[in-house]
């Protein structure tokens, strides 16, 4: 029973639904479900309707709508709305056809012409509006009004010569029912529309820019962005796509009535509604504009091929968007609750006892106070170094928690100074061969600094794992490193679902979220080595050069990944069922390691790893200010070989001066400590360490 309950929390299938609602697409997945199942419902209820020519001519007949939706988005997603862009496309549909077939103007030309005067008839909204500071509605209401007027008069006015219209030309009959690889012409312009202009609104920065406004306008503005010139160029595209729609209706029907996109607005409006785009502005996509007024269109041609009366047709339809709408406004609302309602899955980890700590236990690991009279360096210059390190000249550099590395000059350590900023939070450091300092940047990747302190990035990105639904390509968490023999930089990334203001959570899942990393500078390459490891951590090159030492947290485990040698690809646990929470590894002058340990087990917490429906039940019902944690509040450093075997520790009882003890590095007899919460670096001799020895000697000789 206890081996199906370790299978079933180790592999739940929570972990998929948790990746698949943190996906963005997942926002719109009720339009998305809806479209799927009005399709359905009238392929089944229509006879001959999943034919190719009932599906060309539905893609025929909705692709203009389409793009009038796609119009009203630009607006919606700046923040306003337009309600002139069904006014807009009808007189249009006049232009291209009175330009073209009345006055015989070249086809390139009338395009061209109806497109300025869509994007004329958008200056003239975005102008009143952005720079008028007029109110969308009202404003581009009235805009509908003068222009539907002005195309009921010219409408009138040439009835004969619109009515004895004659192409005679093939592009513009193909505009209006030729076939691109069976996909209607207009059809393949809305699709490379939509396409373009979710390019442009996600990858352009004047596309950028609306989403900016739309979300925020002062935020906009104070982050330098024009807001006046972007409010304006959201209404000229919408009034441009509105007429591109237009002169696709003329080439497709070659008429002008006085009911030519009459209530397309309201149509294209409701449409952005359906699709989940928020009226507020800046939340919502192009996709789901097209998405909402494939619904509406849908709907209203199939009621109407089912032989539905107009009035009833009209009514259902209604009822059917206000329930959508209801829902998708609900889910949207309420999808990040329920995201972390289920994204947390704690996995099952059994724990063996671990060695005693006591006092007088006569353990290696037991508690003594060879740390608690530890120097203070730096005692309140410093915020949280996670990591610290010693070049060749003795000055010692670690990270702070604002973003920047810090060097404290040798021999005193009173003299500080900014050394880089980069930015994130920086954590595990190491020195390659050149004097280049590489850090591990939470959310960022690694990058380096340069002996002239010139910053540049090493990786931001690795392998994905192709049979995960969430993209791990990006770095999460990219926690220490070190440097190989011939270069190459191996690093741990921690997690690959939580960063770094959530790793606690990825305690209490217990589970393989991390994976171990190598980049090549030679080739630029960089991979993922190990996947599916719980929480690595401290990462440290074997003192002969062969394997990669790294630190599983969670499991309180040192494991080896052998790089070289007879066992080059393969890994072991090298010791097993520690007392603490192990962190940073850095070699020894004696051939041995150091490692800290950032916190220490206690019986409680062992027994919740075991119990992973009491931790779901913790995360999910108990504020984060009251959830079980390990012991933190403990100093502890241990030493060991090659063997895997524990020789001594060193102990801050309490954690008085070093709790959450992070990184241990041994410089010239002395060894230095840092820590996560900590405001200081400790520094203690030690009595039978080799005085000459450092690091970078012990890399890379004496080069």
């Amino acid at each position: 029973m206890k081996s199906l309950q370790r299978a079933w929390h180790r592999h739940s299938p929570q972990l998929f639904l948790g990746e698949l609602l943190e996906k963005r697409w997942m926002e719109p997945i009720i339009p998305f479900t809806l479209t799927i199942a009005v399709f359905l419902a009238f392929a089944i209820m229509i006879p001959r309707y999943l034919t190719a020519g009932s599906l060309q001519e539905l893609m025929r007949n909705f692709a203009e709508q389409g793009m009038v939706a796609v119009a009203m988005a630009f607006s919606v997603l700046s923040g306003g709305i337009d309600l002139s862009v069904g006014a807009v496309f009808a007189m249009s549909n006049f232009l291209a056809l009175y330009l073209y077939l009345i006055l015989g103007l070249p086809l390139p030309v009338t395009i061209v012409l109806v497109v300025l005067f869509g994007a004329a008839m958008g200056a003239i909204n975005g102008g009143l509006i952005a720079y008028g500071k007029t109110r969308p509605f009202l404003t581009t209401l009235v805009v509908l009004i003068i222009v539907r007027a002005a195309y009921n008069k010219v409408t009138v006015a040439f009835t004969n010569e619109l009515a004895s219209i004659d192409s005679g030309s093939s592009t513009w009959d193909f505009m209006g029912s030729g076939r691109v690889l069976g996909i209607p012409f207009n059809m393949l312009v809305l699709i490379l529309l939509a396409v373009g202009t979710h390019f442009f609104l996600t990858r352009i920065k004047p596309g950028v820019h609306i989403m900016a406004v739309g979300s925020s306008r002062k935020a906009a503005r104070h982050a330098g962005v024009n807001v006046k010139r972007v409010l304006f160029s959201a209404y000229v595209m919408s009034g441009a796509i509105a007429a591109l729609a237009g002169i696709l209706y003329a080439a497709r029907q070659s008429s002008s009535g006085t009911d030519t996109g009459v209530g397309w607005e309201i149509n294209a409006l409701a449409a952005v509604v359906l699709g989940g785009i928020s009226l507020a502005g800046g939340r919502g996509t192009i996709a789901r504009a097209v998405m909402g007024a494939a619904i509406i269109f849908m709907l209203t041609s199939g009621m109407v091929r089912l032989g539905i009366s107009g009035n009833l047709t009209t009514a259902i339809i209604g009822i059917i968007l206000l329930l959508a709408v209801g829902f998708n406004v609900k889910w949207v609302k309420n999808k990040g609750k329920v995201l972390q309602k289920v994204y947390v899955t704690p996995s099952w980890v059994d724990f063996e006892p671990p060695p005693s700590v006591e006092r007088g236990s006569g353990t290696p690991f037991a508690e003594n106070d060879r740390l608690k009279n530890a120097e203070a360096i730096a005692l309140n210059m410093i915020e949280g170094p996670e990591d610290i390190i010693l070049d060749r000249k003795d000055n010692l550099y670690t990270v702070n928690r604002n973003g920047s590395i810090i060097r404290f000059l040798a021999p005193d350590y009173t003299v500080r100074e900014e050394f880089a900023r980069i930015g994130g939070r920086p954590l595990g450091l190491a020195f390659d061969r050149d004097q280049n300092l590489l850090v591990c940047i939470a959310g960022m990747g690694v990058y380096g600094v340069k002996p002239d302190r010139s910053v540049f990035k090493v990786t931001d990105r690795t392998t994905r794992t192709r049979t995960r639904l969430k993209d791990d390509s990006r770095l999460y968490l990219a926690d220490d490193l070190d440097v190989a023999p011939d270069g190459k930089i191996y690093f741990s990334e921690a997690s690959t679902r939580y960063e770094l203001t959530d790793w606690a959570l990825d305690g209490f899942e217990g589970r393989g979220n991390g994976r171990l990393i190598c980049h090549d500078p030679k080739t630029g390459t960089t991979r993922t080595v190990l996947k599916n490891l719980t929480f690595p951590n401290g990462i440290c090159i074997s003192h002969d050069g062969q394997s990669v030492l790294w630190a599983s947290t969670w499991l309180c485990q040192i494991n080896r990944f052998w790089i070289a040698g007879p066992k080059a690809g393969t890994s072991e646990i090298l010791i097993d069922n520690l007392p603490g929470y192990c962190d940073n590894i850095n070699r020894a002058s004696d051939g041995k390691y150091w490692l800290a340990f950032v916190g220490l087990r206690t019986p409680v917490y062992d027994l919740a790893m075991r119990n992973p429906v009491f931790r779901t039940r913790m995360v999910k019902q108990i504020p984060p200010d009251e959830w079980l944690c390990p012991g933190i509040n403990y100093g502890c450093v241990v030493k060991f070989d090659d063997n895997g075997v524990v020789t001594e520790s060193l102990w801050d009882p309490g954690g008085l001066s070093h709790p959450t003890i992070t990184s241990v590095r041994e410089h010239k007899g002395y060894l230095y400590i840092g820590g996560l919460e900590n405001n200081r670096i400790g520094r203690i001799r030690l009595q039978d360490a080799d005085p000459t020895w450092e690091a970078h000697k012990s890399y890379w000789g004496r080069a």
